[in-house]
């Protein structure tokens, strides 16, 4: 058993207590053979050693020099490892297709989760994080969902595949784990050239929150009773309660307004 690791850590990191758990989270992910994986948060190295073995090349970021530095020791003979000491939310990604896994600070998800998955035009294929439950929880609602949900689920598919008790880490948090993982969708919802549209939908209707959707989608009022009645919609429901395809085809509809029903 690998040694505890010591000194700073990053704002909200814990670390995975077992070796063989660690194994099981990298089996779960299904990394190939060919692929290039960027892991964030690599710590101790629990999960950079099952994937050296499973991946083609594994790019270990970790931000704290001590533990980057026993990274380099342990990993340093082998050629597909390369550390990389430096702030996940900062380093420079490779432009290849890459998949992303850790076991992220719990304190720096969103800012991650941003970086990752703010440009749908990104070379990322997937990323498996070992995030806080709640906030897992929080992204991966369908219904009600957040603005900052909706602002990615067009390109990705996003949900919680374990349940982690704190017990699993060291130090303990002071709330239960999960495994997010998230997968471009084969056939996104909307193009990626149409985000930003997208997106500014999005903030006019969230920024009134309270109002029904309605009032900021500027739909003449017989489409949008059309569109909801199909889509099994309140006519006045609120932005939270639309899920993503329901937002992708309201998108639509207010790209073409005079589309018959």
């Amino acid at each position: 058993m690998a040694a505890q690791p010591r000194g700073r850590r990053a704002d909200g990191q814990h670390f995975l207590r077992s070796q063989r758990l660690a194994d099981e989270l990298v089996a779960a992910a299904c990394v190939l053979p060919a692929e290039l994986v960027v892991e964030v948060g690599a710590g101790s190295g629990r999960l950079t050693a099952p994937l050296r073995r499973a991946a083609r090349r594994v790019i270990a970021v970790e931000l704290d020099p001590g533990l980057a530095a026993g990274l380099e020791r342990r990993f340093g003979r082998h050629p597909t490892v390369a550390v990389l000491r430096g702030d996940m939310l900062d380093v420079p990604f490779p432009r290849e297709p890459f998949r992303v896994v850790g076991n992220v600070p719990f304190g720096a998800t969103t800012a991650l989760l941003r970086r990752l998955f703010d440009d749908p035009r990104g070379p990322i294929t997937r990323a498996d994080l070992i995030v806080q439950d709640g906030l897992a929880r929080k992204r991966t609602s369908p219904r009600p969902c957040s603005m900052l949900a909706l602002s990615w689920l067009p390109w990705w598919q996003i949900g919680v595949e374990r349940h982690l008790p704190a017990a699993c880490f060291q130090p303990p948090p002071a709330v239960d784990g999960a495994m997010l993982v998230a997968r471009r969708r084969t056939s996104p919802l909307i193009d990626p050239t149409d985000a930003g549209r997208y997106r500014a939908l999005l903030g006019r209707a969230f920024n009134r929150a309270q109002s029904p959707v309605r009032h900021t989608l500027g739909l003449p009022p017989r489409r949008w009773k059309a569109l909801a009645r199909e889509r099994g919609l309140a006519v006045d429901a609120r932005p939270p309660q639309l899920d993503v395809w329901d937002w992708a085809a309201a998108f639509q509809a207010v790209r073409q307004p005079n589309r018959p029903s």
